[in-house]
């Protein structure tokens, strides 16, 4: 009898977990018991790439790493219970420059050719079977097989294991969204939602037309581009030829500033010794908290702390010249001091001659606070100061100080996938600091800004439906009002299971799955087993993406920093594999019916 899994989704993290599968296959597998295999990839998107990585978009859409910061394969870093099989990151395929950012054709055909490696290399006896459709529904008890229906076929899919592996989801609107869409519905007025930008209708923005724009991260580039470059436009240098067919955009958002830039120069010398003040003994005690943890008041000082040793600890190494006192002594009173104490106030300034060699995270992320202009133009000049220097500082190794708190970001967020979701304002924080647009797309932002394609209107936001248009205000230049016709929310859905357009994953919440505060999916740390309300795994279920609340960790990663999702994908494919050779050998496996 041919046992069966069934993935729900077949994107990078599907195919991290079928490469993971592979890899444990000859300890696990090969000599079980096991009388053949069925993997059955679910998903209307070719695998690999998936959804998001899929090649039919505009060519014009990057990548926003560097291709020597993307592997889907392990190294000697990876601190994982299975092998280490190594293999190329994206450059190193492509022959490309590291430091060039590729297309998401490239990315899609990189992550094709690694779903094609790990199909190749499994066991004679697995089979997989992709099937372009969407699921609908998972029925089935803890003791039993689990049926999987699938949108056109007339059966369902039986399964010893399912895995929910989405990714990145459309989702119904909440009542903000719901009221302005209606609101535009009423007036004639376009309102595009919350959306992955790519598959936006953006023939809906009329040339030559005021567009009302909030959010300022990645998805704000994506449309900045698909609207200027996407509607015939030109660079020439660092000026930008419009082809006339682009709308204006006005944007703004909490912070009122794009996303840092990518850093563009290589890590030289020593690297600081992490994570030293947020580290696998500092978790287990989070977790054993009797009463559980407040991130804000539990965790977020541990990041501070080790933020800020990354920080110091390249600059007193690095840059000694631009301090006072030796690193050894430093780091000694450093230790002894609580994160946003006034002690360590004094004694990064004693130590710090220079403010701007300190790390202050609270100004990072209000960048506008306390900041008013008092015309339209001076705001516009403003935010292309900070633009210019943002690039500036971003290119300048003299600021490596910025290239170490990146990589304290990168331990932290190791650290933080066993502690749960920590939250929107996390996830937010970290992407606008460490994952950022290109260089060249800041570039671009600045010559949109001086040709009037792109406008700026301030940090903390707020737009308003009155009147039959859409208007927004900033506190930034106080009392100016921006109208307009259209309006886009440039930013992805939030991922919870009540409004989730994934029909699987709105019948779970219907059935009252285990869920987070927050919405998401919760789910087993260990391993990626599906909860109930009572925090019992489900055996047959397991679940990993942005949906759970094991989010934190991206579909593929930077080589050589221990990546959490290297560690998730290769527990979960484990805990598959010896979930079915122990209920093989204990005779529990049931048959289909």
């Amino acid at each position: 009898m041919r046992r069966s899994l069934v993935f729900v989704g077949a994107g990078p993290r599907g195919t991290g977990i079928l490469e993971r599968i592979a890899a444990n296959a000859p300890e696990l597998y090969e000599g079980s018991d096991v009388d053949g295999l069925d993997i059955h990839l679910v998903d209307p998107h070719p695998p690999g790439g998936g959804r998001v990585w899929r090649a039919d978009q505009s060519p014009l859409l990057w990548m926003n790493s560097q291709a020597q910061d993307v592997t889907m394969f392990t190294d000697e870093t990876v601190e994982l219970t299975g092998p280490v099989v190594p293999g190329p990151a994206l450059h190193e395929w492509s022959g490309r420059d590291g430091r060039d950012f590729l297309s998401r054709h490239e990315q899609s055909a990189y992550m094709r050719w690694v779903y094609e490696q790990a199909v190749a290399a499994l066991p004679e006896g697995i089979t997989v079977h992709h099937h372009p459709r969407r699921a609908l529904r998972v029925t089935g008890g803890h003791d039993t097989r689990q049926d999987v229906f699938v949108e056109g076929l007339d059966e369902p899919i039986a399964a010893d294991l399912v895995l929910l592996l989405q990714g990145h989801l459309d989702a119904e609107l909440d009542d903000e969204q719901t009221e302005l869409a209606a609101y535009a519905e009423r007036n004639g007025l376009v309102h595009l939602p919350p959306d992955f930008t790519a598959d936006s209708d953006l023939s809906r923005l009329a040339p030559g037309e005021p567009v009302l724009v909030r959010g300022f991260g990645l998805a704000f580039v994506d449309l900045m581009v698909l609207l200027t470059e996407g509607r015939g436009g030109r660079y020439e240098g660092d000026t930008y030829h419009p082809s006339g067919r682009e709308p204006v955009l006005h944007v703004g958002s909490r912070r009122g500033v794009p996303y840092h830039s990518k850093i563009g120069y290589d890590w030289t010398g020593e690297r600081p010794p992490l994570p030293r003040y947020l580290g696998p003994a500092e978790v287990d005690a989070l977790l054993a908290r009797p009463g559980g943890h407040d991130f804000r008041r539990d965790v977020w000082p541990l990041i501070e702390k080790e933020l800020g040793f990354a920080h110091y600890h390249r600059l007193f190494t690095a840059h000694p010249g631009r301090t006072r006192i030796a690193w050894a002594d430093f780091d000694e009173k450093y230790e002894a001091c609580a994160p946003g104490s006034p002690e360590l106030d004094a004694l990064v300034a004693s130590a710090v001659p220079d403010p701007a060699d300190r790390l202050d995270l609270t100004a990072l992320d209000h960048p506008l606070s306390g900041v008013g202009h008092t015309s339209y133009e001076a705001l516009q000049d403003g935010l292309r100061g900070y633009i210019t220097d943002d690039l500036a500082r971003r290119h300048d190794p003299g600021h490596s100080p910025d290239l170490a708190v990146f990589l304290g970001l990168l331990s932290v967020y190791g650290q933080l996938v066993r502690l749960g979701d920590p939250g929107d304002w996390w996830h937010g924080f970290f992407s606008y600091l460490a994952s950022g647009p290109p260089g060249p797309r800041l570039r671009q932002l600045l010559a949109l800004s001086r040709a009037g394609i792109v406008r700026f209107l301030g940090a903390d936001v707020r737009v308003s439906a009155e009147d039959g248009v859409f208007r927004a205000q900033s506190p930034t230049l106080p009392g100016h009002v921006t109208e307009a016709r259209a309006l886009v929310e440039a930013r992805l859905p939030q991922p919870t299971l009540a409004r989730a357009r994934d029909p699987l994953l709105r019948a779970l919440h219907a059935e009252g799955v285990g869920e987070t505060p927050a919405g998401l999916l919760a789910v087993d740390p260990a391993d990626g087993r599906i909860l109930d309300r009572a925090g019992v795994p489900h055996p047959r279920r397991f679940a990993l993406g942005p949906h759970t609340d094991a989010r934190g960790a991206g579909a593929f990663t930077r080589p050589r920093t221990n990546s959490p999702t290297f560690r998730q994908n290769d527990a979960t494919a484990r805990a598959v594999l010896d979930f079915l050779r122990t209920s093989t050998t204990r005779g529990t496996h049931v048959p289909d019916q």
